[in-house]
């Protein structure tokens, strides 16, 4: 028979482990590590800090990512930000080149950056911690949402993976004068022309992948149609400062565009704004590798999402072509017959060029943005190599 103490002592152990635990996750029956009294979704910093790497393995990749850097990037004709970490803990970190020639202001480590389509990841992220706090879901039609939305069997989860059919607001927006180019562009001017210009389908939805900024932008604004926020607030309050990426910041075209970084052609021309350049949640964060760094490391709390959403996250979706590449909900991937799936997402956006590394078995994240154009962003992927079972080649000189 056990004894009344011994009863009162386990249940005290228990209780207080069951606190402990608690405390330190702060979940929810949602399964999101946080959410404010507004309901709003709120990510959380690594609690408990990966472990610590050894002075010898630093400084042994240490040698072979300043090696590769060295190599790739020129001091006199490139403009970069350059981080690659493990563990949450910086292994090595690069800034060059002009933020603003005609200012002489030059990159640093404080500079945000254009991140292009890396946008992508931070919209799929929140779209995800929305649906985790069952404010959304994943099966959900966007007609539900977005009222006049003209594609009724479009879904959350379609936007998310880039099946949902629809065509580039770029292109329909410049074709057939659609759209007054002297204009500026915003998302809920995307839903109006699909709807006054009758714009079909490219293909129907859910059959095939079709990688379409329109996607991102139509997330951008559900994010904001669930949480009663623009989307630049939504962002800041769900995810840039509780993470304290004080430098990353949603572009408001008004309000910030005598003050974001310029983009550069190859030939350091500049490269002006168009009206193309208000439209978000594709595209329009500004960001610096520290802050990325903060937001890829806050992603493997216990409870940054349930298991089963980080599950469908990194999975791919479209199989009607044979080939190695997919795409999972915010997040390209690469598939090999052998070794670990490849994890990333770069991205284009006049001269900006970024690419996000997300090695989810060895925790390593590698980061590379650029505001003058170069394919050189994209080399960054050999240095998977250093860290893991994946098919490129650290010394090959042939473009990738």
């Amino acid at each position: 028979m056990i004894s009344y103490t011994h009863y009162k002592s386990t249940l005290i152990v228990l209780l207080l482990t069951l606190f402990v635990s608690c405390s330190q996750q702060e979940k929810t029956e949602e399964g999101i590590v946080k959410v404010d009294e507004n309901g709003l979704p709120i990510m959380q910093p690594l609690r408990e800090p990966l472990p610590k790497l050894s002075e010898q393995f630093i400084k042994d990749k240490k040698y072979g990512v300043s090696m590769f850097f060295e190599k790739t990037w020129s001091e006199k004709n490139d403009n970069v930000s350059f981080l690659v970490a493990k563990n949450g803990q910086i292994i090595y970190e690069n800034y060059m080149g002009y933020a603003n020639k005609s200012t002489n202001e030059r990159i640093t480590a404080d500079t945000p950056l254009h991140i292009a389509s890396v946008s992508k990841v931070l919209t799929a992220t929140a779209t995800l911690m929305l649906v985790d706090a069952n404010k959304l879901k994943l099966d959900q039609k966007v007609t539900t949402i977005i009222k006049d939305f003209p594609y009724p069997e479009v879904t959350v989860q379609t936007l998310l993976n880039h099946r949902s059919g629809m065509k580039n607001y770029a292109y329909f927006t410049y074709e057939n004068n659609n759209w007054d180019k002297k204009k500026i562009l915003t998302n809920e001017d995307i839903i109006k022309v699909m709807v006054e210009k009758h714009i079909p389908l490219e293909t129907k939805t859910d059959t095939r992948f079709s990688y379409c900024n329109t996607n991102y932008a139509v997330l951008a604004l559900i994010i904001e149609h669930i949480t009663g926020l623009t989307y630049p607030e939504a962002m800041k309050q769900m995810i840039f400062a509780p993470l304290g990426m004080k430098d990353t910041f949603v572009c408001e075209f008004e309000k910030d565009r005598a003050t974001i970084v310029p983009s550069y052609k190859s030939n350091n021309t500049e490269i002006g704004t168009d009206y193309l350049d208000a439209v978000y949640g594709d595209k329009n964060i500004y960001a610096t590798p520290r802050d990325l760094l903060l937001f890829d490391t806050a992603r493997y709390a216990p409870f940054f999402l349930n298991p089963d959403l980080i599950k469908k996250m990194y999975k791919g979706y479209s199989y009607e072509s044979k080939g190695i590449r997919n795409y999972g909900l915010g997040i390209r991937m690469s598939e090999y017959e052998k070794g670990e799936p490849f994890y990333y997402h770069n991205g284009w956006w006049h001269g900006n060029t970024s690419s996000f590394l997300n090695l989810r078995k060895e925790k390593v994240t590698i980061i590379v943005l650029s505001n003058k154009f170069t394919r050189k962003t994209y080399q960054t992927k050999k240095l998977a190599a250093l860290f893991g079972d994946y098919p490129f080649k650290l010394n090959d000189d042939g473009e990738e």
